[in-house]
């Protein structure tokens, strides 16, 4: 165990004097950069004195509020055996796919252990980028749940492949039937019921009446399913 943490330490070392370096290269090339605007806008402010247009004072004040504001998934909760593609800017070593373990977490360079399961992807996002800070300046880290293990639904009974199936945010009773390939031939579709687990342990057994539905007399019935739903076609 001494010598794998030993090897971990070192390989964190040359990491963290890999991003060193880059970043001095960074700056050297960001005051060259400042140099050579400054030159050019002085010679730009002498050939004209023209305000720029409204419009464009406008626009640019527009891209840079959008640039600002990222779409990260805050509704989605993470759990064990969900596959994480985790995406650091320009940070390829730290970058990687990573399956969520047993025990919740996840394992990576200069963070270390982190905890995933029952977080969002932007909480993790903010997690990882709040461990990276003493290594980067303002990482931009992405977290994106590549793929779902860890919420899923059954279904048993009289249907063409019963089994357990992963959930997706929007599945309903209807949608699992047509994942599942349609009922046997001698399923009671008028008795169909979804059993829940709550949260003290219990169940609560929610009917469904598939010929009911088919009609539109009792869309509500076709709810939509959550995490380790049952659906039993008699």
């Amino acid at each position: 165990m001494s010598g794998a943490g030993t090897i971990r330490r070192d390989e964190n070392k040359d990491l963290v004097m890999r991003i060193e370096n880059r970043n001095l290269r960074g700056i050297r090339l960001a005051v060259l950069c400042a140099l050579l605007v400054g030159s050019n806008q002085i010679w730009a402010q002498a050939a004209s004195t023209k305000p720029p247009a409204a419009g464009t004072a406008a626009a640019a004040s527009n891209d840079a509020g959008s640039s600002a504001t990222k779409a990260h998934d805050d509704t989605f909760v993470i759990g064990n055996d969900d596959v994480l593609a985790v995406n650091v800017w320009k940070e390829p070593d730290i970058s990687r796919s990573i399956p969520v373990r047993s025990d919740g977490k996840i394992s990576l360079p200069l963070v270390g252990e982190l905890q995933a399961a029952g977080r969002t992807p932007l909480k993790l996002e903010q997690d990882i980028a709040s461990k990276l800070k003493s290594y980067i300046d303002e990482p931009d880290v992405t977290v994106i749940v590549q793929q779902i293990n860890s919420q899923k639904f059954n279904i048993l009974g009289q249907i063409s492949r019963p089994g357990v199936y992963p959930l997706t945010n929007t599945a309903t009773v209807l949608d699992a039937i047509a994942l599942a390939g349609g009922f046997r031939d001698f399923a009671k579709q008028k008795s169909i019921y979804v059993l829940r687990q709550n949260a003290d342990g219990s169940q609560t057994k929610i009917p469904f009446n598939y010929k009911q539905v088919l009609k539109g007399e009792n869309p509500a019935q076709n709810i939509k399913l959550q995490a380790h739903d049952t659906i039993v076609i008699p």
